[in-house]
């Protein structure tokens, strides 16, 4: 008997310990990144052959202690090299330490390699060549502290490389991992009873090929032309080929019964890429593929149980984060919806809630990356979790309180919940359009005071239950983090994908976009403002400053005005405007759009209106301005700008949602001023009567 060790992906480490036991070796033991076992040569090979989860098969041929590069040179000089390779192999040599006395684990692989090739030179006046890439033989060599560990790797190549990937060709999940995934849901024992399996974000088809391979019990080692043994010196190959008739053996009696194994995928190149792979290894007429997506995916009525196994996109990047909180979502819904007395087995690297309770979940890595592997049993008319009950009572309550409202005003775009509860510190404003009802989630960063972890943990669990919550689906959820922006970053795109939805406000119909942008193009708050512009437009000259998409101007429009005036600096927010128009039939001569800086705009106007809005961004820079705007410090000259503008019975909407903004004393000498900050707020901002200001302003002082 001999000591060998394998090493195992993070969080692997105890499946692996039973997988082994499973294929006979019983002394399988769970140590420190891996499993140690005591038995024959054979059953290393069985190992190497046969785990689906090792990543090395090592063979350990000393130990000792080295306090530093002359002491390791010197240890490994004392074994005898000479009985694993000769001087017409090739050699490569990797080093680890963990908390090691030599720091510098290039120098000391490079000692190491001194060490095995100074020996075989001296023996025999030839030494062996170095092959980091493909060597004959690879020595591992370990160091805890001053303690090392030289071992022989038995892999070669680490096992997850089955050898069904074409080179240069990388895949999010190791092979290893997704069969983990695969033990984990007890797949074999499903395929067994015939039951089947769906990957409905199949990708290059990992989870496919690992599954065929379960099912129809083909050793994952069967591909791989050369293992690191093949030309160790101790290799024994009267043990090996037994070994490999055994397994072509299962191989065949397997074949004659495969499971129903489906893979859908809304990337092309991704089910191209899985045909490939499942042509490579002869399964390319066992697994359906199909370009599909996830919202359109329904069980098949011929398959009554079976497991739906995916590993979805991780989205490391903050901006992926409104995309990927609908698509975990929705995974959510189909599984509970179409996959009633099914298992689901969900690899979690994001963090986003599916909106279900898992039955198990394991903490796993992919790489670097901390996942969280999730097991689910999807029941009847059963599943959902409650993480966020509280958020859920306070939606079903604010919904309730603005239903007569709702409908009463005719109000199809609102907020129906601001931070109400502290610890969900969101705003969710409700978009009701042609194309369904939409979910514009906004998160307030939270202060560095609040641990980061549960914020996170509450904000998933807050996402998790908005769509059932408010009756949409997952896939119109967008979500977004609030932050105070400044300059030009209010202005940036946060993703181009130009999908604009029409809502209805009053007569107007608006166009607003969720996704590109920090804001949607519609400002709810000053839903009650713009009702009023229009209408008292009717034969009325109407100027709107900081013009943004134009809502105001297409109710002054549609309220009769004989002719508006729409200034911004944006191009952006200006074409949005035209279009704005162009959707209401206001295609006149009569509604002009200026681009330009609005101060020096002003500081030139020599036409006088009857009604104009004035709402400026809190703060604003750019290079087409003449310094940059802050609103309590500038307020007072851009109101007397504007106000120059005023016809003699005319009247000035002065706005601003700066947070604790004042009125500057002197505008009151100047002018009569009606604070109509109260009457402006409407009913769903309430919670949150601070969120503008509002004042008329007329010239008859």
């Amino acid at each position: 008997m001999t000591d060998f060790f394998a090493t195992a992906p993070r969080g692997l480490e105890e499946l692996l310990a039973a997988e082994l036991r499973d294929l006979g070796l019983a002394s399988a033991r769970v140590q420190r990144g891996g499993v140690a076992f005591t038995e024959s040569l054979a059953a290393a090979y069985r190992a190497c052959l046969w785990s689906r989860l090792a990543n090395r098969i090592l063979l350990p041929i000393a130990r000792f202690e080295a306090q530093d590069e002359q002491a390791l040179y010197d240890g490994v000089q004392g074994i005898d090299w000479s009985a694993h390779l000769g001087v017409d192999n090739t050699l490569a040599v990797d080093f680890t330490g963990v908390r090691a006395r030599i720091t510098h684990s290039r120098f000391a692989q490079q000692r190491v390699k001194d060490a095995v090739v100074d020996q075989l030179r001296d023996a025999s006046g030839a030494r062996p060549s170095v092959d980091t890439n493909e060597p004959d033989v690879r020595v591992n060599v370990h160091m805890m502290e001053a303690a090392v560990t030289v071992a022989i790797d038995l892999s070669g190549d680490s096992l997850h490389q089955r050898g069904y990937r074409r080179e240069g060709r990388s895949a999010p999940l190791k092979e290893n991992l997704a069969a983990a995934m695969l033990l984990r849901s007890d797949w074999p024992a499903l395929a067994a009873e015939g039951g089947a399996l769906i990957d409905p974000m199949c990708g290059s088809g990992t989870l496919l090929i690992e599954a065929a391979w379960m099912a129809t019990d083909t050793a994952p080692g069967l591909l791989r032309t050369r293992f690191g043994f093949h030309h160790w010196r101790g290799h024994d190959d009267a043990l090996w080929k037994p070994l490999i008739d055994e397994a072509l053996e299962r191989q065949e009696r397997g074949a004659e019964k495969p499971p129903t194994i489906l893979g859908f995928d809304l990337d092309e190149g991704a089910i191209t890429a899985s045909r490939d792979h499942l042509r490579r290894v002869g399964l390319a007429d066992w697994v359906q593929l199909e370009c599909a997506e996830l919202s359109r995916l329904q069980r098949p009525a011929e398959l009554p149980r079976g497991l739906v196994i995916t590993n979805p996109p991780y989205g490391q990047r903050l901006a992926e984060q409104h995309e990927l909180v609908p698509l975990y979502l929705s995974l959510g819904q189909t599984l509970k919806t179409q996959f009633a007395g099914w298992r689901a087995m969900v690899l979690n690297g994001s963090g986003c809630a599916l909106g279900l309770k898992p039955e198990r979940s394991w903490q796993v890595f992919n790489g670097p990356i901390e996942c969280r592997l999730e097991r689910f049993e999807m029941q009847a008319g059963g599943g959902d979790a409650s993480p966020a009950q509280d958020l859920v009572n306070r939606l079903h309550k604010n919904q309730r309180q603005l239903k007569k409202w709702l409908a009463r005003e005719d109000v199809h775009a609102y907020r129906v919940y601001d931070a109400d509860i502290p610890e969900y510190a969101l705003a969710v404003d409700v978009y009701n359009s042609q194309d369904g009802r939409w979910l514009h989630v906004q998160e307030y960063a939270a202060p560095s005071t609040v641990d980061a972890g549960r914020a996170q943990a509450r904000l998933r669990a807050a996402l998790s239950v908005l769509p059932s919550a408010l009756q949409t689906e997952p896939s119109k959820l967008v979500y977004k983090v609030r932050q105070r922006q400044r300059g030009e970053q209010q202005y940036q795109r946060l993703a181009e994908q130009g999908q604009y939805l029409e809502v209805q406000e009053g007569p107007g119909r608006l166009l607003v976009n969720l996704t590109d942008h920090l804001d949607t193009g519609l400002f709810l708050d000053h839903r009650p403002v713009r009702q009023w512009i229009g209408e008292h437009s009717k034969d009325r000259h109407f100027l709107n400053l900081y013009a943004y998409t134009g809502a105001a101007t297409v109710h002054a429009g549609l309220g009769g005005a004989a002719s508006t005036t729409s200034v911004d600096l944006s191009k952006t927010y200006l074409a949005w405007l035209q279009r704005n128009l162009h959707r209401n039939q206001l295609n006149s001569p009569a509604h002009a759009l200026i681009q330009e800086d609005v101060m020096a705009w002003l500081q030139r106007c020599d036409q006088r209106y009857d009604l104009i809005f004035l709402d400026p961004p809190s703060f604003s820079s750019s290079k087409r301005m003449a310094g940059h705007l802050e609103i309590q410090r500038d307020h007072v000259a851009l109101i007397e700008a504007a106000a120059a503008c005023l016809s003699e019975d005319g009247v000035l909407i002065f706005s601003t949602n700066r947070k604790g903004f004042k009125l500057d004393p002197l505008l009151h000498e100047q002018f009569s001023i009606e604070d109509r900050t109260a009457w402006s707020i409407p009913k769903d901002f309430q919670r949150r009567a601070w969120v503008h200001g509002c004042w008329f302003i007329r010239r008859d002082k």
